[in-house]
């Protein structure tokens, strides 16, 4: 019998994850025990960023994790294969491409879209639960606008400009925000009037959001046609053909029918002999290479399809354990359990809290602690309309528009800083801020706009040159040379630092207050408090520190010039720049000149040394010398993806 005691997880999403990280927060003493995650994916996909990506705000990339950003420097082992089942008697996990043996199972393999059985739902539609899915439906709808723009034919173009999202839940109300705010930027693209692009939500139910209030819906819905959507409440959809979207006895003709309307179990659940809480209706999903969805936009031969039976969320106790093994348990979208009498959401929040207990109670076992039952505490929803607007109730605080939209900009922040540390937070903020297109963010645009490095060349040789002179005017003043003294014992006219006055030095005393007079005549502001007491307490009694602080100056003027010049090292150098700008400043000696040296170097931190610099050759030596210590990746702190 091995000495290891293995941790198997199934499903790198929001459950998986979550699950890896608390047991290696519980269990990080443990040597003896390995974890390992398996996805089918070499990333966490962000599944509640996905409509950004369909609907054009963020690159394609802004919702992808690696496993080794996340796992980097960590104990948890990532694999990517498909799993195809798992053999609980031999306890073993079957994937393609090998097979898994463990001692405790976690089962976070998330859902997949629900058809309801609708006659030609899944074959003629598309959906959003996947990277791949948001990818295809970004594409096709720029490709309708370019076929429009192309086409003669009233009825084909009037086809293409119609975007039918079936579904008033989250995931269609956030999708239709990002689709009306993406029309006007492909109708001006394209030369396509707005009033020809017609994007029509379809809920059965009488209203959207039927998780909010009827005040926080009704805010979201008068958003929405605002915006220029139209919603049709009280609508059913009773099935699809091709180019067309049945309702009962209408039918609206559009070549996007995107389902939003229902999740259920992913495919694995159609594999694994375990309890089902309850069954899905679409008994016979078709499954391709990227899994159960839409299959619109699918060209695939008919021996390359797949078909999965019975799918369902497979019955769990109050500790998250299958209900046939008591080493296997079950979390996320996947799982079913009824506390008090309702059954749990399928929302990032359950597989989060489900994780949670999962993960904590394997390691109780392993330390032979009590396990604790499954209690809920949901914070509440927030829904984004487009780019700027979003509906949120959030512990009992209901808010609308721009601050309901930055509260879920920091919750998707909280969550990312548990993810990958200030790594992950600094790509969520570069993706939604400051590489943001057509100022679709809280912020518009503000901080998106980038200034051409060849502008900032000469602002950054002209700041150099000043720093270099200053730094050469001081040494030809003296400010190096202690006098016959020594560096130990500097005469007291070597010092020239404001407000430094040596003992039994009376006539060069005279001399420096009345050079610092004249200096603070022309000064910002007279000398801090702060710096009074230092000058007169520390210098003034030890001329040694006072002269290597002097010195200290003069060679980071000139330093600081020669980085500008050279294009080396300009960030530091900019922060640098603006530090010594300050010291001078509260020293009294600060002239306004300095003012403008403090917003140049601000500047010259966005990268000007890349262009015609030294930064252009070093920088990527260093970042990714950096990016491989071991240090970097246990803390997050290193640039981009990390280094083997």
């Amino acid at each position: 019998m091995s000495d290891i005691t293995r941790i198997v997880i199934i499903g790198g999403g929001y459950a998986g994850i979550n699950a890896a990280k608390v047991l290696e927060k519980r269990l990080k003493r443990r040597e003896d025990v390995e974890i390992i995650l398996i996805d089918k994916n070499h990333y966490h996909t962000l599944m509640t960023d996905l409509h950004e990506v369909a609907g054009g705000r963020i690159e394609p990339d802004g919702v992808r994790v690696s496993f080794a950003r996340i796992f980097s420097g960590k104990r948890t082992r990532w694999i990517c294969d498909r799993v195809d089942g798992v053999d609980f008697d031999s306890s073993v996990v079957i994937g393609r491409n090998d097979r898994y043996s463990y001692d405790y199972l976690i089962v976070a393999a998330g859902g997949a879209p629900e058809f309801f059985n609708i006659p030609g739902v899944q074959e003629n539609s598309f959906t959003l639960w996947s990277w791949e899915d948001a990818v295809r439906i970004r594409s096709h709808m720029e490709d309708c606008f370019d076929r429009a723009a192309a086409t003669q034919n009233e009825r084909l173009r009037k086809r293409l400009l119609t975007f039918v999202i079936a579904g008033g839940g989250f995931t269609g109300v956030e999708l239709a925000g990002e689709f009306v705010e993406h029309r006007d930027v492909l109708c001006k693209k394209y030369h396509i009037p707005k009033e020809e692009v017609d994007i029509i939500v379809v809920e059965a139910l009488d209203r959207i959001l039927p998780n909010f209030t009827d005040r926080l819906a009704a805010k979201a819905h008068k958003r929405l046609i605002k915006k220029g959507a139209r919603v049709l409440t009280g609508t059913r959809i009773t099935g699809a053909e091709k180019k067309r979207v049945l309702l009962g006895d209408d039918f609206i003709e559009t070549e996007t029918f995107i389902w939003t309307a229902g999740v259920h179990g992913g495919e694995l659940s159609a594999k694994l002999d375990l309890s089902l809480g309850q069954a899905a209706r679409g008994e016979c999903s078709v499954v391709v290479g990227d899994g159960i969805h839409g299959m619109a936009a699918c060209y695939i031969d008919e021996e390359e399809r797949d078909m999965v039976g019975t799918r369902g969320r497979f019955l769990v106790n109050k500790y998250m354990q299958s209900f046939e093994h008591n080493n296997v348990y079950v979390v996320g979208d996947i799982s079913w359990y009824v506390e008090g009498e309702k059954v749990l959401p399928q929302v990032v929040e359950t597989a989060i809290q489900t994780s949670h207990v999962a993960a904590a109670n394997i390691a109780a076992d392993i330390l032979q602690k009590d396990k604790e039952a499954f209690k809920s505490n949901y914070h509440g929803f927030m829904v984004s309309v487009g780019s700027r607007y979003a509906v949120a109730d959030v512990m009992g605080v209901k808010i609308s528009g721009f601050f309901a939209m930055a509260l879920k900009h920091l919750v998707n922040l909280h969550y990312l800083w548990g993810l990958a540390g200030f790594n992950a937070v600094w790509g969520y903020i570069k993706e939604e801020f400051l590489n943001i297109k057509d100022s679709r963010s809280i912020v518009h645009g503000h901080f998106a706009w980038k200034i051409p490095v060849y502008w900032a060349l000469p602002l950054r040789l002209f700041l150099g040159a000043k720093w270099l002179i200053e730094g050469i005017n001081k040494v030809v003043e003296g400010w190096l040379n202690p006098g016959s003294g020594g560096i130990f014992s500097p005469d007291a006219s070597a010092i020239h630092l404001p407000g430094v006055v040596l003992k039994d030095a009376v006539s060069a005393a005279s001399e420096q207050v009345d050079a610092a007079a004249e200096a603070v005549s022309q000064s910002l502001m007279p000398a801090l408090g702060i710096y009074t007491w230092f000058a007169d307490n520390v210098l003034s009694q030890f001329p040694a520190l006072a002269f290597i602080a002097q010195a200290l100056v003069v060679l980071a003027e000139i330093l600081i010039g020669l980085a500008f010049v050279g294009g080396l090292f300009v960030f530091p150098a900019a922060v640098a720049s603006i530090g010594l700008a300050v010291m001078f400043i509260i020293s009294g000696w600060g002239s306004p000149e300095l003012l403008w040296y403090i917003a140049a170097a601000i500047v010259m931190m966005g990268g000007a040394g890349r262009g015609f610099g030294l930064d252009h050759y070093v920088m990527p030596f260093i970042k990714k010398f950096w990016n491989r210590r071991k240090i970097a990746k246990k803390t997050y702190l290193y640039i981009d993806e990390p280094e083997d």
